[in-house]
């Protein structure tokens, strides 16, 4: 919102933010749309988008007047591909669900507007109709952090339909801010899975001059079209520059960095392959290789959504394991200190975790331990207290990250009985767990 005086400004000339206005101050007469307020700023300087497409802001003082200006206005569209069937060239699907990868600025209004449709996405990236035969599917357009298991149902859905429907890979386009999660939970939700599955995004909108939007896109419909690769994985920018792109792989990988655009980066691996601009892939680390037989793939889509994902801290109150043990919580993933360390014998008796692991325990939860310092393993035989921590019920996961463990176990409990869920807990699956930390570098 503006200062009273602006909103009395634009008022009193019956305009609003998206109006045309002149505005008159002293001896200067401005002309332009009234753009939304930034989130930071002075609250009585009005921002407006001048013809000549720069935006100014004007102090405003008092004596201005504002009018309304009618003009014609013109509806907006952003151009769209024209998908060109090849049927030499491999069938790749791209599941497009929104994201930032999914979204300009509209230079006429300034506002961010997000592709309706995955052509537009595409008509960009002329590219890529001579790497693979497109099919595209549009199941939803959402932004990563409104995500939920509901949406998660409905990619692996997608994904099995169209590897069923003779896709060689599929790519699916996905906000970053969540994408780990989802790359994870797709990896235990695919069964039978028998070529790439391929997350990708962007950390920078496909408007601006510095976007991995295009780069990110066309590695990633590589990796579908040529890879050996039978694994659900991550392709995005493996460094700063427009060099490379890193097929990580689901479930050991995580976005690292708010806005960088190789934010992902591998955890406890090694990434699984290389993608250079020129379109070679190099292969890094050890994975599952495409089967000669073909199968069909299936989507194993139940999630018990009644799992919860808790990070432990100094004088954190243990009973909020009460509360989501009273709200019907069947999992809970803890995310301890160090090697899964939770307040064992603390001055204050109440803050020790101990008692409350036990009772939720007792009560058929499933807990699990990760680390909050995402490199690196937990384990129960280090120190004492850990083994207090096992005895009280607490199974500790290895080297899976707590968001991998959260979904795995969220996914577990819908699928398999409680005592089988909290041994499978523990157990590789998908490459979620690694018997040997592959690498030590974690920057």
């Amino acid at each position: 919102m503006y200062s009273k005086e602006v909103e009395a400004l634009l008022k009193e000339g019956g305009a609003s933010v998206g109006d045309t206005i002149k505005l008159v101050q002293g001896e200067d007469t401005f002309r332009g749309v009234v753009m939304p307020r930034p989130e930071v700023g002075d609250s009585s300087i009005l921002i407006i988008k001048q013809e000549n497409g720069y935006n100014v802001g004007i102090k405003v003082a008092k004596g201005a007047k504002a009018e309304k200006v009618n003009v014609e206005t013109k509806s907006f569209t952003f151009p769209k591909a024209q998908i060109k069937s090849n049927p030499s060239l491999p069938t790749v699907a791209i599941v497009y669900t929104g994201g930032t990868i999914g979204s300009k600025v509209d230079y006429t209004s300034g506002g961010v507007y997000t592709f309706t449709k995955p052509e537009e996405l595409l008509a960009d990236v002329p590219e890529l109709n001579g790497i693979a035969n497109l099919k595209i599917y549009n199941p939803f357009s959402i932004l990563s952090e409104d995500m939920t298991y509901k949406e998660w149902q409905v990619i692996a859905e997608q994904v099995a339909r169209a590897f069923n429907e003779g896709a060689r890979g599929v790519v699916i386009t996905h906000g970053t801010d969540t994408m780990h999660y989802s790359s994870a939970v797709l990896s235990f939700m695919l069964e039978g899975l028998n070529g790439p599955v391929v997350y990708t995004g962007a950390q920078r909108s496909s408007d601006r001059g510095s976007s991995d939007a295009f780069i990110n896109l066309i590695a990633a419909v590589r990796i579908a079209a040529s890879s050996n690769i039978a694994e659900v994985g991550i392709c995005m920018h493996g460094s700063s520059s427009d060099d490379f792109c890193d097929f990580n792989r689901g479930t050991k990988v995580r976005k690292l960095h708010t806005s960088r655009r190789d934010a992902f980066k591998p955890v406890n691996n090694l990434p699984i392959a290389r993608v250079s601009t020129a379109g070679s892939i190099e292969y890094l680390s050890e994975y599952r290789e495409i089967s000669k037989e073909k199968g069909k793939v299936s989507a194993k889509t139940g999630f018990e959504p009644k799992v919860a994902l808790i990070k432990v801290h100094p004088n954190s109150d243990p009973s909020i394991l009460d509360y989501y043990v009273s709200k019907g919580c069947k999992g809970i993933i803890l995310e301890g200190t160090g090697l899964g360390h939770v307040p064992t014998t603390p001055g204050i008796k109440e803050l020790s975790w101990i008692p409350h692991i036990k009772e939720a325990s007792k009560k058929g939860v499933v807990i699990g331990m990760t680390s909050q310092t995402i490199f690196g393993r937990v384990s129960d035989k280090v120190y004492r207290n850990l083994r207090e921590v096992a005895a009280a019920g607490a199974i500790h996961c290895e080297d899976m990250m707590p968001e991998t463990a959260y979904v795995k176990l969220g996914w577990l409990l819908a699928n398999h009985s409680t005592d089988d869920s909290r041994r499978l807990l523990k157990s590789n699956l998908v490459g979620e767990i690694t018997e040997r930390t592959e690498t030590d570098e974690f920057l």
